[in-house]
């Protein structure tokens, strides 16, 4: 059955989650029950590749003969918050605007649930003309644990990118719906098909 099938009006669902939650996973496991699921780094990418002239011209110091070193270039941002705002005016626009085209694309296509996999959803105020937010959350323990496994990054080094998000309990106090991931995959996988299939029910899924 599909979930929205009940409902009037398609479902426009925000999904986030703070580092090493598993939001990734839950983002494909959402994509394998049928919903469509539009990921934002995906069309941060696409900007970069867009707009390279004019973050080129914004940020010469990550560019060298025409081409965009993007790993200089997040270096510079992270530890600069007014050259990361400065980047944030030219791309985030653009990410806004192509993640409308393909929402209505999907609607007009007949998809009942689309999901923005958007991180930094909060942050970026990206809540507006969503039907909800689901939030992945994991402790902070095992969610360090696993990105250190992934990254070769350092626990220290993981605490800090966290702490450069919102809080998690921030998070999940603004959530319309909470998965949490902390057991294995066959857990977190039954969660997220339950969650998906109590959509059509009243009220929502589960908090």
């Amino acid at each position: 059955m599909n979930p929205a099938d009940s409902h009037q009006h398609p479902l426009i669902i925000g999904l986030t989650g703070s580092i090493g939650s598993g939001k990734s996973t839950v983002s494909a496991l959402l994509r394998e029950l049928g919903a469509t699921v539009l990921d934002a780094d995906f069309y941060a990418r696409e900007a970069a590749e867009v707009l390279k002239e004019e973050i080129c011209a914004a940020f010469p110091e990550a560019c060298a003969g025409g081409f965009l070193d993007r790993r200089k270039l997040g270096q510079r941002v992270f530890a600069d918050q007014e050259a990361k705002r400065r980047l944030e005016a030219l791309i985030h626009p653009y990410v806004r605007r192509r993640m409308a085209e393909d929402t209505q694309q999907a609607l007009q296509a007949g998809g009942q649930v689309v999901i923005h996999d958007i991180p930094l959803l909060f942050e970026a105020g990206r809540e507006g003309g969503l039907s909800g937010v689901l939030v992945v959350a994991a402790p902070l323990e095992l969610r360090v644990e696993r990105v250190v496994a992934r990254s070769g990054l350092s626990p220290e080094e993981v605490l800090a990118r966290d702490a450069n998000q919102l809080p998690q309990d921030e998070k999940i106090r603004r959530a319309t719906w909470v998965i949490w991931n902390d057991g294995d995959l066959q857990t977190l996988r039954e969660r997220v098909r339950n969650w998906y299939e109590s959509l059509h029910r009243e009220g929502g899924g589960p908090s």
